[in-house]
């Protein structure tokens, strides 16, 4: 006769849900910070669950999850979309962030340990090495890496959470960026930040984390405007003019 097969507690049931729906909500976090879910695409439970090998369960919490770290969105009747931001919204959340990063770069220049400076310092270089290799992937991944540690060492949580909200919305256009020449301006403008906590002169690292977010700003500006020229030349129509 054979064994008689087990269900597991409902508890640990749930359990292992949880765990598996943040196992892919990091894939799928993953999948739409490196681009390969664009921005505007449309997410199908059944596909994703297909791809991932799990059961539409997980996908589905994921997706809450995701929608709550602001990279998704769910429309009623329609479904799970990845979230296109919108040029004036970028543009007003790179004016929080500096705020923000004003903030930090002047707590962690009144902290920072020579350990912790150290590592700060192997982050830039590695992200140096992605310049000299003309590698844009691996250059995002430890430009976040920079700076979401910047932030940890600011030591507030609830700020931390609330940045890395913040940063997830602006992938796309922190994406778009990312050339060779301003991939050197970033490492630049890190190294300058890096110094100034060195010397623990918080005014200094205060201002460069403020300048290096609002230069962001207005690369991503003119970035939008060429695309928008761009599309209008091929269209034969004069493009729309966005307020800074």
């Amino acid at each position: 006769m054979p064994a008689k097969k087990i269900s597991p507690h409902p508890v640990i049931a749930q359990l292992q849900c949880n765990s598996l729906a943040n196992v892919v909500q990091t894939e799928i976090e993953r999948m739409i910070l490196d681009g390969e879910l664009a921005s505007g695409a449309k997410l199908t439970e059944s596909t994703l669950a297909d791809q991932l090998g799990v059961s539409r369960g997980p996908v589905r919490e994921a997706f809450r999850m995701l929608e709550e770290a602001g990279l998704v969105r769910t429309e009623k009747n329609r479904g799970v979309f990845v979230r296109d931001v919108p040029i004036e919204e970028a543009l007003e959340i790179f004016e929080v962030r500096a705020a923000m990063d004003l903030y930090v770069g002047r707590k962690v220049a009144q902290s920072a340990s020579a350990a912790q400076v150290r590592e700060l310092r192997q982050l830039v270089d590695a992200m140096d090495q992605a310049v000299k290799a003309g590698n844009a992937r691996d250059y995002h991944r430890f430009n976040l890496s920079f700076h979401d540690r910047l932030l940890e060492l600011a030591g507030n949580a609830k700020l931390l959470a609330t940045y890395r909200k913040l940063v997830n919305e602006l992938s796309l256009f922190r994406r778009q960026n990312l050339t060779g020449e301003s991939m050197a301006v970033y490492s630049r403008e890190h190294r300058q930040i890096v110094k100034a906590i060195a010397a623990g002169d918080a005014e200094a690292a205060g201002q460069a984390m403020y300048q290096h977010v609002m230069n962001s700003r207005e690369r991503t500006l003119r970035n939008h405007a060429a695309r928008q020229a761009d599309a209008a030349h091929a269209a034969g129509t004069a493009p729309h003019a966005v307020a800074a």
